[in-house]
């Protein structure tokens, strides 16, 4: 080992005395790197768990046009066909007028094809009462948990729906009647985007209420779980006639990824601050130390030693602070996460107010999902950040003149 750098290890870590310094340095480190694994990985799995909610209610894939898809069987062998494709199933979806106890409300009308859509989808696990989704007529609906709450409405309670073609029909002076549907179950997935105003009903009743016939507004497909998404997606679209495209579910839901992602990356831009200011103690931290061993520098300079060695002495020990501080702070981080949902329950029941945090945050647990891309992010970010921090104590020191430090009272 050069001796510049055990001298740099002998100065963090002295043998007689605590390295106080050293110490809150290290110290400070580790706290921004644990606050950055902490809020990086919950933003991350609230991205992944709203990832597996969307998968699990619509499938991968979602084939559709401009306007309708006519020949539904054809397509539907087309798709199935594609290799890396599991299963498909047709949809027709759309906003309604719908009366409930007086109630009026503008949902979202999903029609599904129940033999097929469990095949796609796993929404039956978010239905209840258990097997609702299995009986489903064309006579019944399912109503989502945002929708519920809005109307008030109960198992068993009857509900109006009024279709779009209400209007042209009456500027026809044709008379249009509400179709009307008994609610035979309650659908929450857990999450306001997903549980947002939706009706769930066949898609044989879905078809009558717009006047499609046997057209369909789209397909959802289920990839294999081997398949890669975007080479199948690729596939997929090179079978299907030039009006269908099949789109992967990060397209569908763009606009609400991209609010995600943009949420994450100011969180991690801010909580960077926290290494920064931490790399300012590690800063003051060595400026000191060449204040108070301004003659021992000397005292190198007049043995030989380089302006570069006394520099790369101080470098090192900025550089040892980071990996000691990042090290501690990346176990201290992934210690936090193991415990989190006891902490959170914990702090909510002392609140009671564990209900209350359901209702904001639509989760019952804390998701956490750490990506090694921003572990790796973190760990380089901050190793760095302290690293630089030594620059400038190492350019004050490798400046000093040997005769005038040893003058040095």
């Amino acid at each position: 080992m050069p001796w510049y750098l055990y001298l740099a290890f002998k100065q963090l870590f002295p043998t007689k005395r605590f390295p106080f310094f050293t110490a809150i340095s290290v110290l400070g480190v580790a706290l921004g790197v644990m606050v950055l694994i902490i809020v990086t990985s919950v933003m991350g799995g609230f991205g992944y768990e709203i990832r597996r909610m969307i998968v699990e209610t619509e499938g991968e894939v979602t084939v559709k046009t401009t306007t309708t898809i006519d020949d539904v069987p054809a397509a539907l062998r087309e798709i199935r066909a594609s290799p890396g494709v599991a299963a498909a199933s047709p949809f027709v979806k759309g906003p309604v007028m719908l009366m409930a106890a007086g109630h009026p409300a503008f949902p979202l009308f999903r029609g599904l094809e129940v033999g097929s859509v469990e095949d796609v989808t796993k929404l039956s696990r978010y239905v209840s009462p258990v097997g609702a989704l299995a009986k489903l007529d064309d006579d019944s609906v399912i109503l989502s948990a945002q929708l519920v709450q809005t109307l008030g409405a109960h198992l068993g309670d009857e509900i109006e729906i009024y279709s779009p073609l209400l209007i042209e029909n009456l500027k026809n002076d044709e008379v249009f009647l509400p179709r009307r549907f008994r609610v035979v179950g309650q659908l929450y997935i857990g999450h306001q985007q997903l549980d947002s105003s939706t009706v769930y009903g066949t898609l044989r009743a879905a078809q009558e209420i717009y006047g499609l016939g046997r057209n369909v507004h789209g397909i959802n497909v289920r990839l294999k779980p081997d398949a890669p998404e975007e080479a199948a997606v690729a596939v997929l679209n090179a079978r299907l006639p030039a009006k269908l495209r099949g789109y992967l579910w990060m397209e569908s839901w763009a606009d609400f990824l991209w609010v995600l992602n943009l949420e994450k990356s100011i969180n991690f831009f801010l909580l960077l601050f926290i290494v920064i200011i931490a790399a300012f103690s590690v800063m003051s931290s060595l400026l000191i130390s060449v204040v108070r061993k301004t003659r021992e520098i000397g005292l190198l300079g007049a043995l030989g030693a380089s302006a570069r060695q006394v520099a790369l002495c101080f470098c090192a020990q900025a550089f040892v602070i980071g990996v000691s501080g990042t090290t501690l702070g990346v176990a201290a981080g992934f210690g936090v996460l193991a415990i989190r949902n006891d902490l959170v329950h914990g702090i909510a029941n002392l609140l009671q107010r564990e209900e209350t945090l359901r209702q904001f945050y639509q989760f019952s647990d804390l998701p956490a999902h750490t990506l090694p891309r921003d572990l790796i992010l973190i760990i380089v970010a901050a190793i760095a950040i302290s690293t630089l921090a030594g620059l400038f104590p190492a350019w004050r020191a490798a400046r000093l003149k040997p005769v005038e430090a040893l003058r040095n009272e």
